[in-house]
């Protein structure tokens, strides 16, 4: 199903779960479905949706880590939610429905996400892009200023998801799992000090994290001008992770492995 352009907006509600995870609330007005992307807690998701008067409809994971599929089972019990999930990994996405992957997308809504395969977090990562809508869920392979740990993937793969992700609109929301990014505006201040842009946004980010606000989302300008796991192929960032032959998947890996040390 295509997207309708005059239908309205979907109303995203960003809500926080265990010690720094985020879930997100999408809400089709027209059709009242309420999908909650990646829910780490049954009771906080149910919560949340309570707020505003919602009736859980779905579930979209991104991928298998327990702080992300720990409540479907228990919002499928309460609520005979549809949990859509990657095909890559289905086996390992606990109550699945429906199995997503490029080239199925997935439909929720009356809205049809396009689904993109970002291995190097895990194997079967996907993340969701609502075009109409100007918002990507990325889970853990793109944060704000920051990119996954690569626990099941290698450089080559996670160069290539963040690719993806590193083409979409400029203005495009960028809705990632973690509030790390005042952690990770350190290290990449560190990884390129000359970065304008890079220390402009991170005195922003440190504003509103003193005054206990939330930094996600992010949007995809801002990460292309600032986050260093999207500029592995940038010169500054080569001469100082790579070598003349190094390639920007090399680049990248090396900068991830700082980033571990940091």
């Amino acid at each position: 199903m295509l997207n309708d352009r005059s239908q309205p907006p979907l109303e995203i509600v960003v809500f926080p779960m265990l010690s720094d995870n985020y879930g997100f609330l999408l809400h089709d007005p027209a059709s009242g479905d309420t999908a909650v992307v990646d829910p780490a807690e049954a009771e906080v998701t149910l919560a949340a949706c309570s707020v505003h008067g919602w009736r859980l409809t779905h579930i979209l994971n991104t991928h298998h880590h327990g702080d992300h599929v720990g409540g479907n089972l228990a919002l499928k019990a309460k609520t005979n939610c549809t949990i859509i999930g990657p095909a890559y990994d289905r086996d390992r996405i606990p109550g699945i429905d429906v199995a997503v992957d490029e080239a199925s997308g997935a439909d929720f809504g009356g809205r049809h996400a396009q689904v993109f395969f970002v291995p190097g977090h895990t194997r079967g990562h996907i993340a969701y892009w609502f075009a109409a809508d100007k918002a990507l869920f990325c889970g853990d392979t793109l944060f704000s200023l920051g990119c996954g740990r690569l626990f099941e993937g290698t450089p080559q793969q996670m160069w290539s998801s963040l690719l993806k992700l590193r083409a979409l609109p400029d203005d495009t929301r960028v809705y990632c799992a973690h509030e790390y990014t005042q952690s990770n505006a350190r290290f990449a201040l560190a990884a390129e000090p000359e970065n304008a842009a890079l220390r402009s946004q991170a005195e922003k980010v440190a504003k509103a994290r003193s005054a206990g606000a939330f930094t996600i989302p992010s949007d995809i300008g801002t990460e292309k001008a600032c986050n260093p796991f999207l500029r592995a192929d940038q010169s500054d960032l080569r001469r100082r992770f790579g070598s003349v032959d190094a390639s920007d998947a090399d680049v990248l890996g090396a900068i991830r492995a700082a980033k571990d040390r940091f």
